[in-house]
């Protein structure tokens, strides 16, 4: 894909702005959805690590060059000790909040001021790049149906389809065995990465069926 400089967290706030899904249903995902894949990028660069199910700092002065992750991490450092689940929630605003301030800075969203009642000041997000968006979503579409190998797709690409999935960004567009394919193919390079996925895709798709409810 090249999208290489967008961060995992990044790319799912994408997808999950696009106006192939419903604004409601949107807007109620995206923190959740956000906050998991962040949480699995600092997995997948060995910086969160699994220890009996709760999510775990693997070096307490690591940092991951990035400052919405470097963000999370300092949070997970600074709190108390919580399962994978807990973290796709608990306080998940304040990562979607900095993913969406870095995604208008790089000209992908964009921001526009107004005032409610003609009094009080507010600010609406809309896509701006929306040709970008597209490509990263047809991508997406072709690791999650094929015919791309599975063996031959980027971890984080595997994962980042893989959580798009599960709360049903493409529709019924992942047969189950790929699904299973990809997940393992997202934990390849990562030990313990394969549980914690389960763990979030979980959480999120509760998210997505909450989210689509009301």
């Amino acid at each position: 894909m090249p999208h290489g400089p967008l961060s995992l967290p990044a790319r799912l706030c994408l997808l999950a702005w696009d106006a192939a899904r419903p604004a409601a249903g949107r807007a109620a995902l995206r923190p959740g959805l956000v906050r998991a894949g962040a949480l699995v990028e600092l997995a997948q660069r060995g910086l969160l690590s699994d220890v009996d199910g709760i999510a775990t700092p693997v070096d307490l002065d690591a940092r991951a060059g990035d400052p919405v992750l470097d963000g999370l991490l300092d949070l997970v450092r600074e709190s108390c000790p919580h399962p994978w689940r807990t973290w796709v929630t608990l306080r998940a605003r304040v990562t979607f909040d900095a993913v969406r301030e870095q995604l208008v800075a790089e000209g992908y969203l964009r921001a526009e001021k107004h005032r409610v009642l003609g009094v009080f000041p507010s600010v609406e997000y809309a896509l701006e790049r929306r040709a970008a968006v597209e490509v990263l979503r047809e991508e997406t579409r072709q690791v999650l149906r094929g015919p791309l190998p599975v063996a031959g797709i980027f971890e984080r690409d595997a994962a980042l389809a893989v959580l798009a999935a599960a709360v049903g960004l493409f529709g019924d567009s992942a047969p189950g065995r790929r699904a299973e394919e990809l997940a393992e193919r997202a934990a390849a390079a990562t030990p313990g990465l394969r549980g914690i996925l389960r763990e979030l895709s979980t959480a999120v798709t509760a998210g997505a069926a909450v989210a689509t409810s009301h």
